[in-house]
Parts: C-alpha cells; structure tokens; sequence
C-alpha cells in the first residue's frame, strides 16, 4: 500500500474515532464555554495583526484555502483585520507554490488572488495597518452593511470573473442578519469550496450567556444555518454559476478539530 494513503487512512480512522467519543466532545465543549471569560480567541495574533479565532480554527481555514485553492477570498467582519492578514498570506503561499511549479513570475505589485473584507465600520487605525502590511496589496475592503443591497451587488460583481471563491461569514451573529449573509454570499461558493459561518457554537451554549449582545441561544449563526440548508432543501437556489446550489456541513472538520467554534458551520458545495 502507498504509505501515504495508508498515512491518510489512518488519519479518517482517528476522526472517525473522535466523531463517537461523546465524553472527549462533551469535555471540548466545557473547555470552550469556560474560555469565553478570559477571551481566549481574542489573545492571537497572525503576522501581527490580531485575529481573534480559536487556533484550531485557523488550522482548519488553512487546510480548506490549500485544498480549494481559492482566486477570491470573501469575508464579511474585519475588526483588527488579523483574519484577513491571514487569508492574504496563504494566497502569497499558494502562488509561491504554483510559480515553482509553472514557472510563472508572480506578480508582486497587485497580485490575482485576492480577499475582499467587508465591515459596517472599519476604524480608522485598523484600516491603515491592513493597507501598510506585507500583505496588504493583496486585501481590499468595503465600509458597510454586508446585506444591504448595493453592498452585495458591488461583491457579486467582484466574485463574477473568479473561478474558485471561498467565503467567510463572521460580522453580525443574530440569526435575521446571518440568514440574510448566506442568501447573499453562499451562492457565490464555487463547487468543492466552502462557505463557513462562525461561532455557530453559541447555539450551544447556556442561555444568557452573552448578555450584552443581541445574539443568544434560538437567535444565533447555526440557526439561521438550519434555516438555510431548510430553504436549500424546500425550495432551492441557484448558485452565481446557475447550477442548482447543494450545501452540506462537512462534520468531519468538527469531527477533527473537537474545539471549534464553528460546529455545522463549515458548509461545503457538493453539487
């Protein structure tokens, strides 16, 4: 047998065995609950910019964007701009990789491959150390609502000339704006890519446990994924490609990483 299969093999069986031990994933979940207090995703930072996602996350994000390979990277909530610095990087990677092995020059000055970041309010000193970073020429971003129409009409226009888009949805965390996100933007997802929604987790979490925030349990991004995938399964949609738009939640990705905050959020196109 290849050893690498046999290596990869081995690795489905791990997963598989982390998806039925119901006490390691109870015990992940307490771990994650009990972090909330001393902000623990908010202590990371990616080539110096904060990031604010739980590292096992971020490891998954990589293994997604090396897999996909994407021309565009979409994401909605920009904060300190750390999840763009990194998405940003891995698309310097994946040209390094293809220049070795094509032969081709990168194109250093306004790279194709690019992630585009929108926020309702993207401050002011945040902005500016996004545009100075190494890997700021590879960034855009746009200032405003992520739903409002003339906002999704400028990112469909973006992602029309792409072959491969992989989107991001991380801003606003009640169910109404996360259902309108996934109306707008997972239709742009191409075949085999994703379209993830964070902190999905709150779902799990004991009611109150955000007080001083609009979104709680019943109210939250995994209920409006449920409500999504419903839509998907009742009445269809059509993705930006006009094929019809098939979504699944990758459960071995949840499976792998135990802590997670995006458990049934990351959303693979599968048709």
């Amino acid at each position: 047998m290849d050893p690498n299969h046999e290596f990869s093999v081995s690795v489905q069986e791990n997963v598989q065995g982390l998806a039925q031990d119901r006490d390691l994933r109870n015990l992940s979940g307490i771990w994650l609950r009990d972090t909330l207090k001393h902000k623990y995703s908010y202590n990371f930072s990616w080539l110096g910019r904060p990031i604010i996602q739980y590292p096992q996350d971020i490891v998954a994000m990589q293994e997604i964007i090396w897999s996909v390979r994407p021309d565009l990277i979409i994401e909605t909530g920009i904060a300190h701009g750390g999840s763009l610095i990194f998405s940003a990087s891995m698309l310097a990677l994946l040209d390094c990789c293809e220049a070795q092995e094509t032969g081709k020059m990168l194109d250093s000055g306004y790279p194709r491959r690019r992630v585009l970041g929108i926020d309702i309010d993207i401050r002011p000193h945040n902005r500016a150390a996004i545009e100075v970073h190494p890997m700021g020429n590879r960034i855009d971003m746009i200032e405003g609502s992520s739903v409002a129409a003339d906002i999704v009409t400028r990112v469909r226009e973006r992602a029309r000339d792409n072959e491969r888009v992989l989107v991001l949805l991380d801003s606003n965390h009640t169910h109404k704006h996360v259902l309108l996100e996934l109306e707008a933007y997972a239709p742009l997802t191409s075949m085999g890519s994703y379209c993830v929604v964070f902190d999905t987790i709150i779902e799990d979490f004991p009611d109150g446990t955000f007080p001083d925030r609009p979104w709680g349990k019943g109210d939250n991004p995994k209920t409006a994924v449920r409500e999504y995938l419903h839509r998907l399964r009742v009445e269809g949609r059509s993705a930006a490609d006009g094929a019809p738009l098939h979504l699944e939640i990758d459960t071995s990705i949840e499976n792998k990483l135990l802590i997670t905050v995006a458990r049934d959020g990351y959303l693979k196109r599968v048709a």
